[in-house]
């Protein structure tokens, strides 16, 4: 895919029964570049997030309105393979899930579910990924223990390489970090910062350090809406809304 944005969403609503949550989103997320969604809890952050990929349709009395493209592709067209559209498009979550499995086969999982059975190129996906995360090294005597024997911030790691073991072209990410120590948080951060050249990631966070630390583009949500949106030292600097300008004061939270 080429073009300078890789989703583009337009007019998007999105409502929980009678709750109005996503109000008139339209926003181009930057290519190859770490997007940040910031704002209060409770504003939609998460919800604009899982809109991208379709996450929303798992769950009970949504109704979504308007569009969402990723690349030329329309998200939400009648008869799209939304398997397809995850693949494209993982979502690493707020807590780690390995599977109930090792780790070579959580990495593996996803290949070999698309139809890759060859097992040096197995092999050889496992270990890339791994080494993408900086978990290759920790775990190389290993790979065949349970999953679940890893830390915590280990196992948000192995999700990582499980998501991009199955080439996406945007990584996801709900708060990755909230639920791990200092140092596991700095090393998805490292992780993230390398992987930015191949991959685009859109991820929320609740932390405006973090923000700050990470994001080249941030989209600023309020109860709902798109307050603002525009390249990281803009949006912190010199931002055009007053709302926007109080929140990463801390003004308002």
């Amino acid at each position: 895919m080429t073009g300078e944005h890789v989703i583009h969403a337009r007019d998007l609503n999105v409502y929980y029964g009678q709750l109005h949550v996503l109000k008139d989103i339209t926003v181009a997320i930057p290519r190859s570049k770490i997007t940040a969604i910031i704002g209060p809890s409770g504003c939609g952050k998460s919800t604009l997030l899982r809109s991208f990929n379709r996450l929303l349709e798992t769950m009970d009395n949504v109704r979504l309105a308007g569009s969402v493209r990723l690349g030329p592709q329309d998200v939400y067209a009648p008869g799209v393979d939304v398997t397809l559209i995850r693949k494209k498009m993982g979502l690493l979550a707020q807590r780690p899930f390995p599977l109930p499995m090792s780790i070579y086969e959580n990495v593996a999982f996803g290949p070999r579910l698309h139809g890759i059975r060859n097992r040096r190129a197995l092999d050889r996906l496992v270990e890339d990924n791994l080494q993408l995360t900086g978990l290759w090294s920790e775990v190389r005597d290993r790979l065949h223990t349970p999953a679940v024997e890893l830390s915590i911030g280990q196992q948000q790691r192995l999700c990582l390489a499980r998501g991009l073991a199955v080439e996406p072209e945007v990584i996801l990410a709900d708060e990755p970090t909230s639920a791990l120590d200092p140092q596991s948080s700095r090393r998805i951060e490292e992780c993230f910062r390398h992987l930015k050249d191949r991959y685009s990631i859109v991820m929320v966070t609740h932390i405006l350090r973090q923000a700050r630390r990470l994001a080249d583009y941030i989209l600023f949500l309020y109860m709902g809406e798109l307050v603002e949106h525009g390249p990281a030292e803009q949006m912190f600097n010199a931002p055009r809304r007053e709302l926007t300008r109080e929140y990463v004061q801390g003004v308002i939270s």
